[in-house]
């Protein structure tokens, strides 16, 4: 088989989340329990990090990541979704898996997948598994796909779990209220295994507490240990923060960053205590270089100069809170948003919060989930705001390059997937 004739055939033989949606959720760890058999337990073979939340699960994943290696590690990722392409969710030190090991995994395994029929996602799990078992990597951190307890991720047992934050996000797998959610997200916690909670919530602040004491596992509040502040992006385009009266840069350079930060930095204290080598020059470098050392992308991105247009992945209300916040404070004349969603979201708290002296622009990524533009027109102009619609995210994008002013701002972004099909990202 060739690179593309596998892709073609895990992309359309297995159900995919990414594309169909619920139809590809399992509620159960069967399948991935015994892939992982069929591979000899590959999981068992590497230390790991598991990090689960609603948001910042991805930047907080690459963090940890780059300040591991930085530190000299040998360091497997697992993400997911993938933006541009689906090496980037498998990467040792920065590094995509090549094509030919993906070939050759579809190769060695094809006949057993057939016979299991596991998901999209529970096939790419095993295949992370498997490349970062036979690369002997000393770490691998690991990101929960969906919820916690269920996600095909929880078959390992790591040094340390992070959870970062959670929402009303995939309300129809993980429950309809933060405790409900939380409870999914809580699933991760193993007997005795260190967690590290990056926002303290009152809503979920029981849950986490009663679990972690159920399993013996020493619980942390991030925000307990390190009070984090953002203050500004410096000339050289890195954002700084203030961590306990410390500057800090770090090259994401959303505001939001700031509920991960503690997180993350909370996480390297417990490893180091647990005989890590990190010395706060491996930290500060880590961070310095996350988009460089791990390839991250989509997390408040700047595509364009004059005018000043940003992408971020962000897509339910918590994540719109943030980046509506920093587009508000960020100095501009007209705002232009182009937007896309997806068809199995509530997608009316997000718009109630969206600022009605925009002009907006509705596309959809070339997607089954996605929701038709015209769809996410129509409701938007029931809640009063005003635009066009234009289906492909670079052409509505070209077409706002021409209409904006040099100091007016343009937003990309209400999906993942927009974000993915922006072009030179």
């Amino acid at each position: 088989m060739t690179y593309q004739e596998s892709l073609d055939y895990l992309f359309n033989a297995l159900p995919m989340y990414q594309r169909i949606g619920a139809a590809a959720y399992k509620t159960d760890l069967t399948n991935t329990i015994a892939l992982c058999e069929h591979l000899g337990n590959p999981q068992n073979k590497f230390k790991s990090i598991h990090v689960a939340g609603t948001n910042g699960k991805g930047s907080t994943s690459h963090s940890i990541a780059a300040i591991l290696q930085e530190a000299g590690y040998k360091v497997g990722l697992y993400t997911s979704p993938h933006l541009k392409s689906f090496t980037e969710r498998i990467k040792i030190n920065g590094a995509e898996i090549p094509e030919e090991a993906v070939v050759a995994f579809v190769e060695k395994h094809k006949s057993f997948l057939e016979d299991l029929m596991p998901s999209f996602f529970e096939m790419t799990v095993g295949m992370a598994f498997e490349h970062f078992a036979n690369e002997k990597v000393d770490f691998a951190v690991i990101e929960v796909g969906l919820g916690g307890r269920l996600d095909s991720t929880n078959v390992i047992t790591p040094e340390i779990c992070v959870i970062t934050n959670i929402g009303l996000d995939h309300i129809q797998f993980l429950g309809d209220t933060l405790p409900k959610i939380a409870a999914e997200k809580a699933g991760i916690i193993k007997e005795g295994v260190p967690v590290v909670i990056s926002e303290l919530q009152p809503a979920t602040l029981k849950v986490f507490i009663q679990k972690a004491d159920e399993k013996h596992a020493p619980i942390f509040f991030a925000e307990e240990y390190y009070n984090v502040q953002f203050k500004e992006v410096d000339e050289e385009g890195k954002a700084v923060f203030i961590a306990n009266g410390a500057p800090i840069k770090f090259d994401l350079t959303g505001k939001y960053q700031q509920k991960n930060l503690g997180g993350i930095l909370k996480a390297i204290d417990v490893l180091k205590e647990n005989g890590l080598k990190i010395s706060a020059e491996n930290i500060s470098n880590g961070l310095l270089k996350t988009v460089s050392l791990t390839g991250l992308k989509g997390r408040w991105q700047k595509i364009n100069n004059q005018p000043l247009t940003y992408c971020d992945t962000g897509h339910n209300s918590e994540g719109f809170e943030y980046i509506l916040k920093q587009i508000e404070e960020t100095p501009h004349e007209k705002l232009f948003m182009v937007l896309g969603m997806v068809n199995d979201k509530d997608i009316s708290k997000v718009l109630s919060m969206m600022p009605k002296d925009a002009e907006y622009i509705f596309c959809q990524a070339n997607i089954p989930r996605a929701l038709p533009a015209s769809d996410l027109y129509e409701a938007a102009s029931k809640m009063g705001l005003r635009g066009e619609i234009i289906p492909d995210v670079n052409q509505a994008i070209a077409e706002v390059l021409k209409k904006a002013g040099k100091n007016d701002f343009i937003f990309v972004g209400g999906s993942t997937f927009v974000v993915a099909e922006i072009e030179n990202l």
